[in-house]
Formats: C-alpha cells, sequence, structure tokens
C-alpha cells in the first residue's frame, strides 16, 4: 500500500551508492513515495563507483513542491551540495516546517552549514567529524527531534529502516526487515 508520505532525495555528482539505493529501495518496499531529485540539469547522476542512477527529475522542477522529508546521501557529493546555494535553504526550510531531515556520512556536515546540530545528538562519518559541533554518538543511526543522522554506507540499511520505522511505524520498519532477512 502506497502511503500518501513523500520525502524528497537530493542527488548530486558523486554521490555514495549505497546510501541512496538501500535507504530508497526500503521507504518504497514501505510504500513511501521517494522523489529523487538531480541538482544538475541532467536526470542522470554517476556516483563515486561509477554507477549511473535515472533521478526522478531535476531538483530545479520540485525545489518548491511539498514533501514530508528531505533525504540528503552523503559521499564525496556533500562537496557538490556544500557549493549549492539551495541547499542550505533547502534544509533549513524543512527544519522551520518542523519536517524530517534525514543525512547520512558526510551530509550531515549540511546539516551544520545550515545551523542545525548545535545542541543536538547526532553521528556522522569518521572523516568529517573536524567539521561539526563536538559528539561522541557513535551510534549507527541518531534520531533527535526529526533529525535522522547516520554513520555512512555500512549503516545504510538500518538508517532505512529507520526512516520506515519514523515515517510510518515500527511494524512497517519490522515487515521490511523481515522480508529482507535483515
Amino acid at each position: 500500500m502506497v502511503t500518501s508520505l513523500h520525502v524528497l532525495t537530493v542527488l548530486a555528482p558523486d554521490f555514495e551508492e549505497l546510501e541512496v539505493v538501500a535507504p530508497i529501495d526500503l521507504m518504497r518496499r514501505a510504500g513511501i513515495k521517494v522523489c529523487i531529485a538531480a541538482t544538475g540539469t541532467t536526470r542522470e547522476v554517476k556516483g563515486r563507483n561509477n554507477l549511473i542512477l535515472l533521478a526522478d527529475t531535476l531538483l530545479a522542477d520540485v525545489i518548491n513542491d511539498s514533501f514530508d522529508c528531505l533525504f540528503l546521501p552523503g559521499g564525496p557529493a556533500v562537496a557538490h551540495l556544500r557549493q549549492d546555494l539551495r541547499i542550505v535553504g533547502l534544509i533549513q526550510t524543512y527544519s522551520k516546517a518542523n519536517l524530517w531531515i534525514a543525512a547520512i556520512c558526510a551530509a550531515p556536515v549540511l546539516l551544520n552549514d545550515a545551523g542545525l546540530l548545535t545542541g543536538k545528538r547526532f553521528t556522522a562519518h569518521p572523516s568529517v567529524v573536524t567539521q561539526l559541533p563536538p559528539f561522541s554518538d557513535s551510534s549507527a543511526v541518531v534520531i533527535d527531534g526529526k533529525l535522522i543522522t547516520s554513520r555512512g554506507a555500512g549503516t545504510a540499511i538500518a538508517f532505512g529502516l529507520s526512516l520506515v520505522e519514523n515515517l510510518l511505524s515500527a511494524e512497517k520498519a519490522k515487515e521490511i526487515a523481515l522480508s529482507i532477512r535483515y
């Protein structure tokens, strides 16, 4: 059953493939509508390991649309996202509207750029800790209010299931976990 929940996934060149595919797959299995929006001028986006994904649309075409959650994958793509002036504003818009924001790997740096991490619990990939406020949470997934953060590619399934749990229910997350033999 498809829910009325909509997640916007921002896809930039050099994204970490596992961090994109695993959470999106799990959310779609749960019936959540996920819109993959490419930041550039083409829907084809190449990941860090040369896998090419075809986004559903361009970010420019949906940036003002309504979604329930903003999902920011990590990897080297975060450097591209930091240069895109739309991203910090998008994050701040979701935060002000008290909507879910999910970031994995290096993407919590974007949350910090938007001023959201001060006083919050979060996690991130060890490679970016010097760019973030001090934290000591090495959990696979950390939730603080409407922020969901995760450590990296190795935590992508746990992160995706956490998105399903928080956007839908613990029961749905357990159902999906069982179906993939997690």
